[in-house]
């Protein structure tokens, strides 16, 4: 089970990340479960032109099976190391065939910091992106195969 993350409420009503078991103000105390912070960079992810699926082999063939029943995991192929005030995030791809794969890393490292620094507040060290596989659209992929042309008869 995912640790969770802690972050209490200053005086001013402003949410800054803190230690689990930080003291709790007059405001209260917001918890974020590192689940979460890995669903807010997976989703964020996604989100990037040239991203065809997060995760590698084994994860992929795992998500269809999810895919299939409807039950998406968005933080699939994303791995979170959650401190008291800092992220640090290990993220797997696969990319869509020509597009320039440092691109849609770089494009992945950037979506990522953009989102966990927005909606959690926390400050991202880093952002390690593997491409596991690149994705090569099938000819006919559309459906319109042209089936009438054979190589032998």
């Amino acid at each position: 089970m995912a640790t969770p993350t802690t972050s209490t409420p200053t005086s001013a009503g402003i949410i800054t990340p803190g230690a689990l078991g930080s003291t709790e103000t007059a405001l209260g105390k917001t918890t974020i479960n590192n689940a979460v912070i890995g669903k807010i960079a997976g989703i964020a992810a996604q989100e990037v032109p040239g991203v065809v699926a997060l995760g590698g082999g084994a994860a992929r063939a795992i998500g269809a099976i999810r895919g299939a029943l409807n039950a998406t995991d968005h933080s699939q192929g994303i791995s979170v190391e959650v401190g008291e005030t800092q992220v640090a995030v290990d993220v797997t791809i696969v990319a869509a065939y020509p597009t320039p794969l440092q691109t849609v890393a770089d494009g992945v490292r950037a979506a990522i910091i953009d989102a966990i620094e927005t909606l959690v507040g926390m400050e991202v060290t880093e952002v390690n992106v593997t491409v596991a596989d690149v994705s090569i659209p099938s000819d006919d992929a559309d459906g319109t195969a042209d089936d009438t042309e054979t190589r032998v008869q």
